[in-house]
């Protein structure tokens, strides 16, 4: 085995040989703690996706909400996914080091007025939001987080620049920045929806601008935001389909949103279900998920395996994934 630059642990020679440039996936986790069961599930579905279409599978770590990440915790989950046997395809990029691509992201946004400053703190939303009567559910938070009314669309007031946030209520999902700019008097254009396929859940369709508002690009503590840095990323790195758990499958509208806007290509996506703790909430960091226990490899995978429809006798992890390539190409009738 070689060692990988910069990396504490080996890049082996797979034989899992990449032979196809078309298809690139990832695996994007955040450093706020190590990989737990959950997790496993989402990496695993991404590693043999990609390896089923004979693809790409690259490591992100999303380290760009940095108050929450922990000193250390990268390097455990990339142990954690080399002991399961899955290896980036190429050295991990940090969104912590990409600033300089959002910023440019967020000009551009800028210049095409599909970005403006907002002053609203938590309590200015709440505030503005049960003005409103609470008709028709815009009072409601959705993911903790409040549905946002417009406030600051036609400017700051006497209010100091607390974020940037992306203005939905001009964008249309069936028409690129030319053809809205010709359509913006249409008294609909408010109520377009994005619809799109994910490849597990089948159609999908959202109101962004209804359901969830003109939304943050920067935040008020001056870091990025996710969705704009996973957009910008997901391009820079040639992202061909998005493999991920059922719980962001609430946010693709907003990011092909924001991929329209910035003349971005537009990925696939497949949501994976859920791995549930004895609440019945999704299974998380933040709800006391245990780390994984390594110490039997394949018994981890086994047990990610089965949230997927995947099952091998293998005893070695490396064994255990050559199995379970096929049995996923057959699933979503891939060609390898």
């Amino acid at each position: 085995m070689d060692f990988c630059p910069g990396w504490n642990w080996p890049w082996p020679s797979s034989r899992f040989v990449v032979a196809s440039q078309n298809y690139i996936g990832r695996f994007a986790p955040s450093p706020t703690g190590p990989l737990h069961s959950g997790s496993l599930v989402a990496a695993l579905a991404s590693w043999v996706d990609a390896k089923a279409h004979v693809g790409q599978w690259l490591v992100r770590i999303e380290d760009v909400d940095t108050p929450r990440c922990i000193p250390g915790v990268d390097q455990i989950i990339l142990q954690q996914l080399a002991a399961c046997g899955l290896y980036s395809d190429a050295p991990p990029v940090y969104q912590s080091q990409r600033g300089h691509l959002y910023q440019n992201a967020l000009d551009q946004l800028i210049v095409q007025s599909l970005a403006y400053p907002c002053g609203c703190s938590r309590q200015d939303i709440q505030a503005a939001l049960a003005a409103t009567g609470g008709h028709s559910g815009r009072q409601h938070a959705r993911h903790s987080e409040l549905i946002y009314p417009g406030t600051c669309r036609e400017g700051l007031g006497d209010k100091k620049t607390r974020s940037w946030r992306f203005l939905t209520a001009l964008y249309s999902s069936n028409m690129y920045i030319d053809q809205q700019i010709q359509a913006l008097s249409a008294p609909d254009l408010i109520a377009k929806k994005i619809n799109w396929t994910d490849h597990l859940l089948g159609q999908q369709c959202q109101n962004v601008c209804v359901e969830v508002g003109d939304f943050v690009l920067k935040r008020a503590d001056n870091l990025w935001a996710y969705q704009l840095a996973v957009v910008v990323d997901d391009s820079a790195q040639g992202i061909t389909r998005i493999v991920r758990g059922q719980d962001l499958a609430d946010n693709t509208a907003r990011q092909i949103q924001l991929q329209r806007a910035l003349g971005l290509p537009q990925p696939e996506y497949l949501h994976t279900p859920l791995v549930l703790g004895a609440n019945r909430e999704k299974l998380s960091k933040q709800n006391g998920a245990q780390a994984l226990n390594l110490q039997e490899p394949v018994t981890a995978l086994a047990e990610a395996g089965r949230y997927l429809g995947i099952s091998s006798s293998a005893s070695r992890p490396a064994d255990w994934l050559t199995q379970a390539v096929p049995q996923w190409a057959a699933r979503f009738k891939i060609n390898t």
